[in-house]
């Protein structure tokens, strides 16, 4: 990494002048934390107590059994607290926060999930918190909404431009430029300036470290693959970092939405839909035209739907060391529905990314392999999403009664 957060030409830190100090606290802090042996200790101990780490590996026997192909694991971020991968780096934030003495934090939200994070650790911290949101974001994810309000988060509806993440970011720095002296912004994934992408890895990457350590302890070898959905790309960062040198293969799956040939999805580094640009105050691949004009994004997922893409996963695209491929809508809903029936597990619709592209290829490999999927969350702030999706007349008929109920 060269100076200010350039992966051989991805990334960086275009920033507006007011912020450039802001930037340079938050650069400092952060290094001076990560050098600090008991900085990452603290961070492991809350982790233990607060947030249910280290979360397990889970053998897959009867998917196994299905494809007949490798034996398949599952990391299972969905045990953590508050259901997601996002607690590693909300919590790993807050205590920057403490450091730098501020009140105040805001954050992005698209599924809801980095929102719910955010506000629990402001809770934990004593921290005032505000959440963007996009107004898309917001009627499809209600029950994570629900819960930021409960922790005491103020949720901020963003009715601007395509109302999702990407508009939802823009708020939070617009945010950050008025409140800096108070405030911290809390980005939930691998992108934007410097040191984001870098902060956010390292925090994330306790997911590989014990992923690293379990499947030895266990099967005494490690994976021959490794699949993670790709959104930002901070779940898929966080387990792939342990294993970037060893002979594994890493695969990313993006949103496919509703097929390539559509336009109507958010595929970045596995289509030719995407250029390099900057955005956001970073460069890496966007979804946009010959102007520069950010395109409509399509996902069932609502955290896959971002237009950009880490700059880190942008990198390690070009040199080929990461492999990304894409899933559609209808592959991951039949993926989380076969995995829910054979497992008893209810992936988050952006983890079934992951899962729809192991299903894909595990029945080609040799059952001496081992595949690792990485359950980046878990599947209860979609009911509403996933119950449209299997058109559930029980569901649709409770939601009508309900609806009636509350317009008697």
């Amino acid at each position: 990494m060269k100076d200010r957060g350039y992966y051989e030409g991805f990334g960086g830190a275009y920033l507006p002048e007011i912020l450039i100090a802001t930037f340079d606290e938050l650069v400092e802090t952060f290094q001076a934390a990560k050098n600090d042996p008991g900085f990452w200790r603290e961070y492991v101990d809350i982790m233990s107590t607060y947030s249910c780490r280290p979360t397990p590996l889970t053998f897959a026997e009867n998917l196994t059994r299905k494809f007949g192909g490798a034996r398949i694991y599952i990391k299972r971020e969905d045990l953590n607290h508050t259901g997601a991968h996002k607690a590693n780096n909300v919590m790993g934030q807050g205590l920057l926060v403490k450091r730098m003495g501020k009140t105040r934090v805001i954050a992005e939200t698209g599924a809801g999930q980095h929102g719910v994070a955010a506000a629990t650790m402001a809770a934990r911290f004593g921290f005032k918190c505000t959440i963007y949101m996009g107004e898309v974001d917001v009627q499809r994810q209600r029950p994570n909404v629900f819960w930021m309000e409960r922790l005491g988060a103020e949720v901020i509806t963003v009715r601007e431009g395509t109302r999702i993440l990407k508009d939802a970011i823009n708020e939070s720095f617009r945010d950050w430029v008025t409140n800096m002296d108070t405030t911290h912004y809390v980005l939930g994934t691998a992108c934007g300036p410097h040191p984001f992408p870098e902060m956010v890895s390292f925090f994330q990457s306790i997911i590989g470290k014990e992923a690293r350590e379990q499947i030895l302890e266990i099967e005494g070898r490690l994976p021959s693959r490794i699949y993670a959905c790709v959104g930002g790309g901070s779940n898929a960062l966080g387990i792939f970092q342990s294993f970037l040198d060893d002979p594994v293969e890493l695969v990313g799956v993006e949103a496919a939405g509703k097929g390539l040939e559509t336009g109507q999805h958010a595929s970045r580094l596995s289509s030719k839909d995407a250029s390099v640009g900057v955005a956001q105050g970073y460069k890496t691949y966007f979804l946009q035209d010959h102007d520069g004009q950010m395109k409509e994004t399509h996902s069932v997922a609502a955290g896959l739907d971002y237009v950009g893409v880490s700059p880190i996963l942008a990198n390690f695209s070009e040199k080929g060391r990461i492999r990304f491929e894409s899933a559609t809508d209808k592959d991951v809903v039949d993926a989380l529905s076969l995995t829910i029936r054979k497992e008893g597990l209810i992936p988050a619709l952006e983890s079934a990314h992951a899962f729809a592209q192991a299903f894909k290829e595990a029945s080609a490999m040799s059952k001496e392999d081992i595949v690792l999927i990485n359950q980046s969350g878990r599947g209860d702030k979609d009911i509403f999403t996933v119950a449209d999706a299997f058109a559930d007349p029980k569901w649709q008929e409770f939601i009508k009664n309900k609806a009636e109920e509350y317009h008697a």
